[in-house]
């Protein structure tokens, strides 16, 4: 059976574009849901995946990420999907079912996998430090709003002679 799984962050991003994509190959089933990708849990349509998954499945996603941005949580799942005697296509990846001999595709599919888990996690932790940045930067244009509009207020009375200096 061919299984297929989508994700995006957020309740306000569209799934539309990765189910195209799949619906394309086709699959026989999609599992869609809107939760972030930094770890499993409370991930249910990941969970149910995992359990529908059968000997000789395929599980589709369009981009590794779609799994996790977690190498650790990646490997567990990737584990886990081969455990059952599926496997996994990564529509972002290179796909060598051409290649004859089993070990040598099992071994460059891991090698290609193992690079982009990585590429994951790291995109990942460039999320969580532009989000740190910009909160950053978000308090200090506040703080600086206010003080431009003391200044002015402070200017103005300053003009009108309303205080007057001890």
């Amino acid at each position: 059976m061919k299984l297929g799984y989508v994700r995006v962050s957020s309740r306000d991003q569209n799934l539309e574009r990765q189910i195209v994509q799949l619906k394309k190959i086709p699959v026989d089933k999609i599992f869609a849901e809107k939760k972030s990708g930094k770890n499993i849990e409370n991930r249910i349509e990941l969970i149910r995946l995992i359990n529908k998954i059968k000997k000789n499945d395929i599980v589709y996603v369009t981009s590794l990420d779609r799994l996790g941005r977690n190498a650790e949580d990646l490997t567990e799942i990737i584990q886990t999907i081969r455990k059952k005697g599926a496997s996994l296509q990564s529509l972002d990846l290179p796909d060598f079912s051409a290649v004859p001999d089993p070990n040598l595709r099992n071994m460059l599919t891991d090698i290609l996998i193992t690079v982009f888990k990585f590429q994951a996690q790291s995109e990942r932790e460039r999320i969580r430090e532009r989000q740190k940045q910009g909160i950053a930067l978000a308090k200090k244009e506040e703080f600086t709003r206010e003080n431009q509009f003391y200044m002015v207020q402070t200017h103005q009375i300053l003009k009108k002679g309303q205080f007057t200096l001890p």
